[in-house]
């Protein structure tokens, strides 16, 4: 079965929309066609949150509203949510709860990136945690940039409306919104236009493996992080798009005692957790990957997929030992997840062959792992250098050891050299460190771009490499971290 619109919520009714461009963004829709002009558009690049908008899906029987910029997701991609701007949190008779508490501790000046503030506040006051923390409340607005108001205001409004559980007409109205958005879902392919110019979404893996098979030239798309900048900012006319959104083959997400098992359509947000039980500095990586709003779109699958050499997940993903499993047609087939990874930009990755899911080890008593993420700002940055590394340990002495980076060549790139040198040393002599040091050289040659010189790059790689040791042979981290120091600077404060 196949239909050749969207559906969605909106404002209690569903929508239908037929014939739109594939490239169409949501924020073009919001406010060049339904003239909703509450929505702004800032960076055009998913990073100042002006265009934050709510998405809002049924998971697990719950209706969940997720923070998107709707400047760069693609229109096709609301199928099935329900979609929340802010013209709609205020009834006739009074303002939103979030939007009272803005109002009362002074939150807006000129007032171009409220909408966008609010949005990302309602999306807390949704499903915060209660009472809402100062650090929890920066990470929900991370993705919001304000030059004229300050933040100061912005968190206490967040503090104060988030203190206890939401009572808004969305919670009064939960059932019947989840009941209208049951109503419309269904498991039929979507494919708006025709064979030349399209806008598709296959319901299923097989359905997914037959269209790409016949259009290999299509762009793939996840969660449109990435793609979604080839519009705004490169101009790109992509004229076939696969959203695979819909596909239900590849959302799982399994955990066991032995390795955590992620589809490729799994987002950062629903990974979260999983993979901050592997290790609470794969939770840190993970807290820092962009905003809320681009871990609610942004995949895990997508992540690797783009092939970045300075994407965060893939050179913990390696170190750890990580394996991708990728699919052509009815052929599947699995591969070490550094061995994906070719030239800058070049994956091994067939015409018409997408991915299917990661599958990643949980660490074993003997191991250790660290890793790091070095970039100009904490929150919402590219990194300059990010580090992993993972050893096996015999008592105190190194038996086998994976370390892997990215941002140090064209792609994420194990330490094979500086891996040999190291085995066989003593956590307890720094010095039998030294041969391991001596091989980076080896193994990275990394270059000048305006994130970081190539000596900057060398120096810091060398550096992490020394913090992981050195926090493994003390088994402490509280001498060489900032993570978690702003708490107590605030309690002093």
């Amino acid at each position: 079965m196949r239909r050749d619109a969207i559906r969605f919520l909106r404002r209690g009714r569903q929508v239908e929309l037929k014939g739109f461009d594939p490239r169409t963004t949501l924020l073009d829709y919001l406010r060049l066609q339904e003239r909703s002009t509450g929505t702004k558009e800032g960076c055009a690049e998913g990073d100042c949150g002006a265009c934050t908008v709510a998405l809002g899906r049924v998971r697990d029987g719950k209706l969940v509203y997720e923070p998107v910029n709707a400047c760069i997701l693609l229109l096709g991609q609301i199928d099935g949510a329900e979609l929340v701007t802010v013209e709609d949190l205020a009834s006739d008779e009074a303002l939103h709860p979030v939007q009272a508490a803005m109002v009362k501790n002074h939150g807006s000046q000129c007032g171009f990136c409220t909408p966008g503030i609010v949005m990302s506040l309602f999306t807390l006051y949704q499903h915060g945690q209660r009472p809402v923390s100062r650090e929890s409340a920066n990470d929900a607005l991370a993705g919001n940039l304000c030059r004229c108001t300050g933040y100061r205001p912005i968190l206490d409004a967040a503090l104060e409306v988030c203190a206890e559980g939401p009572a808004d007409s969305f919670v009064a109205t939960q059932k019947e919104r989840v009941a209208q958005l049951s109503a419309i879902a269904d498991d039929e392919d979507i494919f708006v236009g025709d064979e030349h110019r399209f806008f598709a979404a296959p319901a299923s893996e097989a359905s997914l493996a037959v269209l790409y098979a016949r259009h290999p030239d299509a762009t793939l798309v996840a969660g449109s992080t990435d793609v979604g900048l080839w519009i705004t900012k490169a101009m790109a006319d992509l004229q076939n798009v696969i959203w695979l959104g819909r596909v239900v083959d590849l959302d799982r997400l399994t955990v066991d005692a032995e390795r955590v098992s992620i589809g490729a359509t799994v987002t950062h947000a629903r990974a979260f957790s999983a993979l901050a039980n592997i290790d609470p500095d794969l939770g840190e990586v993970m807290r820092r990957f962009g905003s809320a709003q681009v871990r609610a779109s942004g995949t895990v699958g997508g992540n690797i997929a783009n092939g970045s050499p300075i994407g965060d997940l893939p050179p913990a993903l390696i170190a750890l030992g990580a394996t991708l499993e990728l699919r052509k047609g009815d052929t599947t087939r699995t591969l070490p997840l550094e061995d994906f990874f070719i030239a800058y930009r070049r994956q091994d990755r067939t015409e018409g062959e997408f991915v299917r899911g990661v599958s990643i080890p949980t660490l074993k008593l003997d191991e250790a792992f660290r890793a790091y993420k070095v970039s100009k700002r904490l929150d919402e940055d590219i990194s300059a250098v990010m580090g992993a590394f993972k050893f096996t340990l015999d008592g105190r002495t190194i038996v086998d050891a994976r370390i892997a980076f990215g941002g140090m060549a064209g792609i994420p790139k194990r330490a094979t050299l500086t891996e040999k040198a190291l085995i066989g040393a003593s956590l307890d002599a720094a010095s039998s460190w030294e041969a391991g040091f001596a091989a980076m050289a080896q193994d990275y040659q990394p270059m000048d771009d305006h994130r970081a010189s190539a000596a900057y790059r060398s120096t810091v790689a060398r550096n992490l490499l020394l913090k992981a040791l050195s926090e493994i042979a003390h088994g402490r981290t509280d001498a060489t971290r900032l993570v978690g120091q702003r708490e107590t600077l605030q309690a002093a404060e």
